[in-house]
């Protein structure tokens, strides 16, 4: 059986040898569902897109992710688009107007509606009827790998900005990055809101008013960016 090596940090290594967790069965559980993830996604992106369809072929999805994929259709076929680009994705994720993607623009002091979703054409990944270009395609690829690495057993607004951010081909990456939102600060900033919101949910009985969620956020962001500062001035310099 082929070995794979998985590296930890030094303390999430010695309380699994303290606990005796099963590391191999557990990772290669853990390894199956990232797999099934990525491999629908791939699947999803290189078909005809069908609104009729989108939330049954990508279950992990959220309803407003998946009506964030919609509207991006929508605006390619206003367009007259030959593909759904990441321009269309963001136009997607600006046009939806409620989902935590906005919030984490504006914790990053980013307008939404400061922003032009762009319609810039990119190639399809597979030429023919209405599918996602090939920038679009990695973008909802790393969005989906995003999910994975934070732990979530789904994939919401958040991790599509992210990916849009990270992917570097696109047309909505350029946008956003001219903004300061590349994929490594948008990645940060959603792990700080996520902590926000727990924090939130743990300390008040409305749970649902946004300017309480931003506070929260802005709260929780500020030290969590100076200690990953702190942390990464002291990281060796790879030549």
């Amino acid at each position: 059986m082929p070995k794979i090596n998985v590296y930890l940090p030094d303390d999430l290594a010695e309380a699994v040898r303290e606990t005796g967790l099963p590391v191999s069965p557990i990772c290669q559980r853990a390894l199956e569902h990232a797999v099934r993830r990525i491999t629908t996604i791939r699947q999803a992106v290189l078909t005809d897109i069908d609104p009729a369809w989108l939330a049954e072929r990508l279950p992990s999805f959220t309803a407003r992710l998946v009506s964030v994929l919609n509207l991006a259709a929508v605006r390619a076929r206003e367009t007259g688009a030959g593909s759904v680009t990441t321009g269309h994705l963001l136009h997607g994720l600006l046009a939806e107007g409620q989902n935590l993607g906005l919030q984490i623009l504006h914790a990053m002091d980013v307008a939404p509606g400061s922003l032009t979703a762009p319609d810039t054409p990119e190639p399809p990944a597979v030429p023919g009827a209405l599918r996602f270009s090939a920038a679009a395609a990695v973008a909802l690829e790393l969005s989906v790998g995003e999910a994975i690495g934070f732990g979530h057993n789904y994939v919401g607004c958040e991790h599509l900005l992210v990916g849009l951010a990270a992917e570097p081909d696109g047309a909505a990456g350029e946008l956003l990055r001219s903004r300061a939102v590349d994929g490594k600060a948008a990645r940060r900033t959603v792990a700080a809101a996520i902590a926000g919101y727990a924090h939130l949910r743990a300390t008040t009985a409305d749970q649902t008013a946004p300017p309480a969620l931003l506070n929260a956020l802005r709260a929780e962001l500020a030290p969590l960016l100076q200690r990953i500062e702190r942390l990464e001035q002291h990281l060796p310099r790879i030549p």
